[in-house]
């Protein structure tokens, strides 16, 4: 009888692509840079590893929200005293940190654990089409669909 591959932590081959987030829309770009971190693309994915690759998110000011998402949605947060409940519409934070945008939708479809938080820190996402990362050789993605 075969049993179930398990990849080890050492074996894991990791990679640094390249996302171009132009026209994309936030959560079918979130979902897609979501299984590249996890690791859910390559035939050696384990759930409870970290087998997943680096990605770096250009042009995350061009990514696109449908609808009137863009006014009506909104991002809450709470200082944790007594009247500290602040909201910030999208529109608001896609001209101010459009990178924070694509950040926080990416890591909410990631597993909320330690796992998770680990496979978080390899999201990499720049305004413009520079990034700092040209020595680690990144392959472009395309998306799938």
């Amino acid at each position: 009888m075969r049993s179930t591959y398990i990849a080890k932590e050492g074996e894991v081959e990791r990679k640094w692509w390249v996302v171009d987030a132009t026209g994309q829309s936030l959560g079918r770009l979130a979902s897609e840079v979501a299984a590249i971190l996890r690791g859910k693309l390559k035939p050696e994915f384990t759930p409870h590893l970290d087998t997943g690759d680096f990605v770096i998110v250009i042009n995350a000011d061009k990514v696109v929200l449908t609808g009137k998402k863009l006014q009506q949605k909104m991002y809450n947060r709470h200082s944790g005293y007594p009247g500290g409940f602040r909201a910030t519409s999208y529109d608001v934070l896609m001209k101010t940190k459009p990178e924070f945008v694509i950040e926080k939708a990416v890591k909410g479809m990631l597993p909320h654990n330690r796992l998770g938080r680990a496979q978080g820190k390899k999201i990499k996402v720049y305004q413009g089409t520079e990034h700092p990362h040209a020595a680690q050789l990144p392959e472009v993605w395309t998306m799938r669909g």
